[in-house]
């Protein structure tokens, strides 16, 4: 079978269980319950915002073919953990950001800490301006600037009321930072 050969390509994924029309459609079954999801994990309208029903999105699956993976426009959205909880990559924070009113999945932070939190650094708690009063340890979490700006996307290391409160130590574990 040579590479340009669609008759045998399809031939083989036929005799591997799988058609064109049926990964298609398992796409498109899958995007109801991640909608569902990222509801739960982020909030009312967060299904939504990073999956509209109108644009076209590619889900990279594991090969027991879970979903794990969520682009678009060749950029990751948000990887689906094995915990069944998202990770948010920076497209999907922006997008998050856009839809959910401040401080709703937040830490704000200022001037001070700005260029560093932009280039991945993790958040220090005595540099966090204001947060949201839900978000726990273990939480994804947006970074923004307190005039609003994206920085970066990352885990909550601590709970709201202790981010607030200590002067020391990690509030924030940065995944993806925004770059200038």
């Amino acid at each position: 079978m040579t590479e340009a050969d669609p008759e045998s390509a399809e031939i083989e994924n036929t005799a591997a269980g799988e058609t064109a029309e049926e990964n298609e459609s398992t796409e498109a079954d899958d995007l109801p319950s991640l909608r569902i999801t990222a509801d739960y994990q982020f909030g009312a309208g967060a299904g939504s915002a990073l999956f509209p029903r109108d644009e076209k999105l590619e889900i990279r699956r594991s090969s027991s073919g879970r979903p794990q993976q969520v682009h678009a426009d060749g950029t990751r959205l948000v990887t689906y953990a094995t915990d069944g909880r998202f990770t948010l990559g920076l497209a999907g924070g922006s997008r998050l950001a856009n839809a959910l009113d401040s401080p709703a999945g937040r830490v704000i932070v200022g001037d001070e800490s700005e260029p560093f939190v932009r280039d991945g650094k993790n958040v220090f708690a005595k540099f966090v301006d204001e947060a949201d009063g839900d978000i726990r340890a273990g939480d994804e979490v947006l970074v923004t600037h307190e005039n609003g700006d994206l920085l970066a996307v990352g885990r909550a290391e601590l709970d709201a009321d202790a981010i607030l409160d200590f002067t020391t130590g990690m509030a924030v574990k940065v995944r993806d930072g925004a770059g200038e």
